[in-house]
């Protein structure tokens, strides 16, 4: 089953390099220099437009749509849902980072309009973000999972994940010390990754475009997202073995010098990852 799962990840990350497909973005502009270079890194071409006079014209020309709530305000909501809705018109698929859902009153009906509004085809989010999405309670702590809702566990985070996909209709990811990934009948499972990435900002937001850059050029829309964040999280564990004890900085660039790097062989040398 790994080796089926590693086969079709590795087709896709062959195909991102083939194919380069343009990934538009509507997202936070703390970390958009990083989720351009990731995309680039990875093979595809990044595209970041969230005035309303473009976004439809640039969605409709793109592989995928990557929106993320993390620098939220009225204007790019605007430009978010006519995104969105112009995607879903053209069978693009929708990639929503919910960053710090739960957090205030903006994200929170922010978060809930884009899911009813829009089709939404992978959902990525940390562990307080999803359970906040599947109305249970989440103890939110910023854009960052709390502590509480990590220590609930991974049989705690696939029943979420697995109730969000079932009801969004759309794969649902948690992304932790273990990944989970959930398209509401089949989950998958990844142990890749170090401690490292929490400590720089935007790694969450890197892992949605990456994750837009692989369902851009894949229908599978499960083992895409599940082929992105295994990705980084190899990429991490590369990077920490580089740079991790120089500190945050070239640690955050040794990631997308890993990403830039990552080969067929060494993603399926190192990937810890199952179907459960």
């Amino acid at each position: 089953m790994k080796e089926n799962l590693l086969a079709q990840i590795v087709w896709i990350l062959e195909e991102v390099h083939r194919k380069k497909p343009l990934i538009h973005h509507i997202t936070n502009y703390v970390t958009v220099n990083d989720c351009a270079n990731i995309v680039l890194a990875i093979g595809a071409s990044p595209i970041m437009a969230d005035d309303i006079e473009e976004v439809e014209t640039i969605t409709s020309i793109s592989s995928a749509l990557v929106l993320n709530i993390g620098t939220l305000n009225r204007r790019t909501i605007e430009s978010m849902l006519a995104a969105g809705k112009k995607a879903n018109a053209l069978n693009i698929p929708v990639i929503l980072d919910p960053v710090g859902a739960g957090a205030s009153e903006l994200r929170n009906r922010t978060t809930e309009k884009l899911l009813k509004e829009i089709k939404i085809s992978v959902l990525r989010g940390n562990m307080s973000e999803i359970r906040f999405v599947a109305g249970l309670e989440a103890d939110t702590k910023g854009v960052d999972a709390s502590d509480a809702d990590l220590v609930r566990g991974t049989e705690t985070g696939r029943a979420v994940a697995e109730k969000v996909a079932k009801e969004l209709g759309c794969v649902t990811t948690i992304t932790g010390a273990t990944d989970i990934v959930s398209d509401g009948v089949r989950t998958i499972l990844i142990e890749n990754g170090t401690k490292l990435l929490s400590n720089v900002t935007g790694t969450g937001c890197m892992c949605t475009s990456l994750v837009g850059a692989f369902c851009g050029v894949a229908d599978d829309t499960l083992i895409a997202a599940a082929g992105a964040i295994l990705s980084l999280g190899i990429a991490g564990e590369l990077a920490a073995a580089r740079a991790g004890d120089k500190g945050n900085g070239s640690f955050h660039l040794a990631i997308i010098d890993a990403v830039s790097k990552l080969t067929a062989e060494t993603l399926t040398g190192r990937a810890k990852i199952q179907e459960a």
